[in-house]
């Protein structure tokens, strides 16, 4: 099938507001290409092909050729080229990764070339992406959706579990188990405003953790050979040699941990997450690294032990296995109660010891990798959401030549009259002069169009923002608008399927007694359709103040 087939099915998913009417586009659309090639489409749609490590900035993409008359290229045939280009290495790698990739876009067509940039920059707009994939290929492939996404779990692979299911269906999706030294997605939490709202979604007494500011780490022994993994599955083993020792030194054969990787003050304290980020990015000599800002590992989590997977038990039964397993001083302070006030007191003093905030969990909970669900709630003391950047204008002063206030944007997450993209205010706090240039790039690389002073991009950027209340505003199409907002940090790890919605904003505003006043509904992520003037806007120029950071 030609790739201008699978780029319009794209399209055609990113504006369909509905999941459900996304997942039958896509099925459809995964018929037609049949078991042969619909494992390279999934690659593609799923963002799975992003993760190549192509080793394609966004500035390879500026200068490429004008696309072609007429649709030539095949699906097969693409993802192909890209597997090529993520296999070169060594001298003249740049060169020939731009040779491969100006060879492919001179056959693209221009819908398959505005798809293309999508899938090599970032993720597309096209709503929950693997969940929606993941559905999408249970429904072509005639099995259970719960069937595919557990496989899905296990393998970490979409395109090698939509080639099972569709090749062989319940039975080959069946033999996909969790296997020590292949990481398996990882649980993920959502989010409340307070302790007590968390406490309300879970059944009983639940458990409290801290939430520690750190790298998401999941470790894997296999008797003397051990493996690090991200939060993005990425091997960071070697960087990381005394989360490996930690692993070593544990009384178990075999396991699966989860956990976090923070650096530490002498005092016990966090030290600011860059420092923490520095070490697993930094491919610099790990020993020389280490003695300048050491790791710390905790775990939280006891995926497998010494043969025994652990992953389909009760919370309770897994941190009972935890405990018997790693000592305390590795492990996450954990309380258990149903109490409000208790719960309260243990968020407190986990606030006063430095960390972030809390994790609330069901102890009765399975886990469920992959998904966010009422099983782990996060709590954290101020208020922060990751939202998506729909635009950003040129910045003055001496921030002149850069891309500086940022247009916010949540999720719509299927409330009528209001999206895919719901803008929630601007910022341009928090911003370093090393930000204020990458994120000019990062932009610039995204751009579908621009006026005088912003330009409009894909919403594929997600970034942390810090911000002190929500409070009513009749300019914005939710009616709400985030007060005092700023920037936190940059998530290369979470795709624009993961930002949060428009619903948590309301929960928060509830929360604070904030109504929200009637919003005009928006029909794109352009500040036009989002409640704002058709006439040229008063534009509200960023000054220079103090970083946040």
């Amino acid at each position: 099938m030609l790739l201008r087939r699978l780029a319009l099915t794209s399209r055609a998913v990113a504006a369909e507001p509905g999941r459900r009417a996304k997942t039958e586009l896509l099925a459809d659309c995964l018929r037609e290409l049949g078991p042969a090639e619909a494992p390279s489409a999934v690659a593609l749609l799923s963002g799975e092909s992003q993760r190549l490590r192509t080793g394609l900035g966004p500035a390879a993409l500026r200068e490429l050729p004008p696309p072609a008359a007429d649709p030539v290229l095949g699906v097969r045939e693409t993802e192909r080229v890209l597997e090529a280009i993520a296999a070169v290495h060594g001298t003249g790698a740049r060169a020939e990764r731009h040779r491969l990739l100006a060879g492919l876009f001179e056959r693209a067509t221009e819908v398959e070339q505005s798809f293309l940039r999508a899938v090599l920059v970032g993720d597309l707009r096209q709503g929950a992406l693997d969940a929606v994939v993941a559905d999408a290929v249970a429904r072509a492939a005639g099995v259970a959706a719960a069937t595919v996404r557990r496989a899905l779990m296990f393998r970490g692979s979409a395109r090698a579990v939509a080639e099972a299911a569709l090749t062989g269906g319940e039975p080959a999706l069946a033999t996909f188990r969790l296997e020590v030294g292949r990481p398996v997605r990882p649980m993920l939490a959502a989010s409340a405003p307070d302790v007590g709202a968390a406490l309300e979604h879970l059944p009983g007494p639940a458990a409290l953790e801290w939430k520690l500011d750190g790298i998401r780490v999941q470790v894997h022994r296999d008797g003397g050979d051990v493996g690090v993994f991200t939060r993005s599955l990425d091997d960071i083993t070697a960087r990381v040699p005394e989360v490996v020792e930690a692993a070593l030194a544990l009384p178990v054969r075999s396991a699966v941990l989860d956990g976090e990787a923070i650096a530490l003050g002498p005092d016990g304290r966090p030290r600011p997450f860059q420092e923490t980020a520095a070490r697993t990015a930094a491919r610099r000599d790990p020993e020389r690294l280490r003695a300048e800002v050491p790791l710390s590992p905790h775990f939280f989590d006891l995926l497998h032990r010494d043969g025994e997977d652990l992953v389909d038990r009760p919370g309770r039964e897994r941190w009972a296995a935890l405990a018997g397993a790693v000592p305390a001083g590795l492990r996450v302070a954990r309380t258990e109660t149903g109490d409000r006030e208790e719960a309260l007191a243990f968020f407190r003093a986990t606030l006063a010891r430095g960390h972030e905030g809390v994790l609330v969990k069901d102890p009765a909970a399975g886990y469920r990798a992959g998904r966010r669900g009422a099983g782990w709630i996060k709590v954290k003391p101020r208020h922060t959401l990751d939202l998506v950047v729909l635009a950003a204008e040129w910045g003055s002063g001496r921030r002149q030549g850069f891309l500086s206030n940022l247009h916010l944007g949540a999720r719509a997450g299927g409330e009528p009259g209001l999206g895919p993209w719901v803008m929630l205010g601007k910022t341009f706090k928090g911003l370093t002069d090393e930000t204020l240039a990458r994120q000019t790039e990062a932009l610039l690389a995204r751009e579908v169009e621009r006026d005088a002073w912003t330009v409009r991009v894909r919403p594929e950027l997600v970034v942390e923002i810090a911000f002190d209340g929500v409070q009513r505003s009749p300019r914005y199409p939710a009616g709400l608008a985030l007060r005092f907002a700023r920037v936190v940090r940059y998530r290369p790890d979470k795709s624009a399927a993961e930002a949060d919605t428009v619903a948590t904003v309301r929960e928060i505003a509830a929360a604070e007694g904030t109504a929200a006043t009637d919003g005009v509904a928006a029909t794109d992520g352009t500040a036009a359709a989002e409640g704002l003037p058709e006439r040229t806007p008063r534009r509200t120029p960023d000054r220079d103040i103090p970083s946040d950071d």
